[in-house]
């Protein structure tokens, strides 16, 4: 069986990279093909000794094995990795040498015993833009994760045993996609303003846990999907009444006093309009609230009016559906929700 495994990895090109590699040399132009290594489901404990040159490699495929480590030798040569996927494996720690990869573009680590992810990821600062790793065991994020992955669009970590994200979150100013749902998360960084591509905050299901949002979320400008269902939240920050372009607010399973039920049953224009009311109503008070205003107006998402009418397709942007107990979600029904084939698939993403 070794054998036939060793066989595979010297001889793994089955699908050839769409692109070519071009160098510029002193007497001209070299082409150099660039090679994509599959070896997922093979049921692997270890890798093979490699005969290919790993740095033609710019895409290797690990995943669905049972490999408890990668070993540093390996990375540390992968000189033009794209995208490195390892997920569904056994695997409880990155090799340092992960901070080699300078070309890396999509890095998956999902579904494995990560509990800590290697500061030298910081060193993927200039090309990393998708990082994904649900399902794991991670208790904390590099500190200065958003200080140095300026690049970084997506960040995908549901599905950990976050208690808080790094202040310096706030710094990843590329972010476009933001999933930190199914953690046990007490807060959010108070500094989100920063977020200024952010298009989607997915904050659900921290149940217990996260009991608000800060009011810096009515800064987030390019906000579209606000997903912050299933948590501790009794009132929404009256700046989330200034997000222009909010499309999507799913706020069930909350016990939410502000805005009112019979607020939140008219749809999302008239949250909107009920919370700029509020803040509008409390411009004069001596309050924390009244120095937020300010970056509101500054920011150019509060004008201190409401409007009056009402579309229909802002009617039906938000659907505050009946309030199901959370005991309930273990039923079969909604098990599915849940599983991962569900919640790695592009498709299905806030779907649920």
């Amino acid at each position: 069986m070794m054998y036939e495994q060793q066989q595979r990895f010297q001889q793994p090109m089955s699908v050839q990279v769409d692109f070519r590699k071009k160098t510029e040399r002193s007497k001209g132009i070299e082409e150099e093909r660039l090679e994509i290594v599959d070896l997922s489901g093979m049921s692997l404990d270890s890798l093979p000794n490699p005969s290919l040159n790993l740095a033609t490699i710019c895409k290797l495929d690990l995943s669905n094995n049972n490999l408890q480590n990668i070993p540093e030798s390996l990375t540390a040569r992968l000189l033009n990795m794209v995208v490195l996927d390892v997920h569904s494996n056994q695997l409880r720690y990155l090799p340092n040498s992960i901070g080699c990869l300078s070309k890396i573009k999509v890095l998956n680590v999902s579904g494995n015993l990560i509990e800590y992810l290697p500061k030298t990821i910081e060193n993927c600062s200039r090309s990393l833009e998708e990082l994904n790793a649900n399902f794991n065991k991670l208790i904390q994020l590099p500190e200065n994760i958003g200080y140095e992955l300026i690049n970084l669009k997506k960040l995908s970590v549901n599905s950990n045993k976050l208690v808080f994200l790094p202040r310096s979150t706030s710094h990843l100013t590329a972010l476009k996609i933001l999933d930190v749902r199914l953690n046990c998360l007490r807060s959010l960084p108070e500094d989100l303003e920063n977020l200024i591509n952010l298009e989607t905050l997915n904050v659900s299901q921290n149940f217990q846990y996260l009991d608000s949002l800060p009011y810096s979320v009515g800064l987030l400008l390019s906000l579209v999907e606000l997903d912050a269902s299933y948590n501790k939240i009794r009132s929404l920050p009256d700046s989330v009444g200034c997000l222009k372009k909010l499309q999507k607010l799913s706020v069930e399973g909350n016990p939410l006093s502000s805005p009112p039920p019979e607020v939140m049953e008219q749809g999302l224009h008239a949250v909107k309009e009920y919370l700029c009311q509020k803040m509008n109503a409390g411009h004069q008070s001596p309050t924390k609230k009244k120095s937020w205003v300010g970056k509101l107006v500054r920011y150019g998402t509060f004008n201190g009016h409401t409007s009056r009418g009402v579309s229909r397709e802002e009617r039906e942007a938000f659907i505050m559906p009946d309030y199901r107990p959370i005991d309930s979600l273990t039923s079969p029904r909604y098990t599915g929700m849940f599983s991962p084939r569900r919640l790695f698939s592009p498709r299905n993403y806030f779907s649920a």
